[in-house]
């Protein structure tokens, strides 16, 4: 089945659905999804019944229910679905994030001598981080890689943040890349 075209908010929405279930089978209320992404439950049910007709969203009927991604729904985001990924520690000016992990780190404009540019997409929303805000992202699992850098643009409906790297480091004896 072709990828469909998806609006900025079905993409949003089915980015929370799929960051709430958290690449399990657990079944995700509408509230609170218009919660997450400050959006009218109303809207939510409306989405997601085009969702359902794109067969990307899965409806689970009763007091208990709510809606699950389908494997669909990894693919038309380009989310890598794992069952437990590696935790990769996020700091805000200084403190412990949770409920976010980071799902990609791309540094883009690593060979400009005075400015180095990172995209990190999370899995979780992102709607905490302002600009200015000063991050850190790391260790990742493989390379130990941490970066810090201060938060140049955020991307609620792709759950990015676009750092400019003011310092990038890996334990002695592994290597970046």
């Amino acid at each position: 089945m072709p990828t469909p075209e998806l609006s900025s908010s079905q993409k949003r929405i089915l980015r929370s659905l799929v960051d709430l279930a958290g690449g399990s089978d657990q079944v995700v209320r509408g509230e609170r999804i218009a919660d997450e992404i400050d959006r009218n439950p109303g809207t939510i049910r409306n989405q997601m019944q085009s969702l359902r007709a794109l067969q990307l969203v899965e409806g689970i009927p009763g007091p208990k229910g709510g809606y699950k991604p389908t494997a669909d729904a990894y693919e038309a985001l380009d989310i890598e679905r794992m069952d437990e990924p590696a935790q990769v520690p996020v700091e805000q000016n200084g403190g412990t994030v949770e409920g976010v992990n980071v799902e990609e780190i791309d540094l883009a404009t690593v060979h400009h001598p005075d400015l180095c540019r990172a995209e990190v997409r999370f899995r979780g929303s992102v709607r905490t981080f302002s600009e200015s805000d000063h991050v850190t992202v790391g260790p990742t699992p493989s390379t130990g890689l941490r970066l810090s850098g201060t938060v140049d643009a955020v991307n609620a409906d792709e759950n990015t943040l676009i750092l400019t790297v003011r310092q990038m480091n890996t334990p002695a004896g592994q290597s970046a890349g």
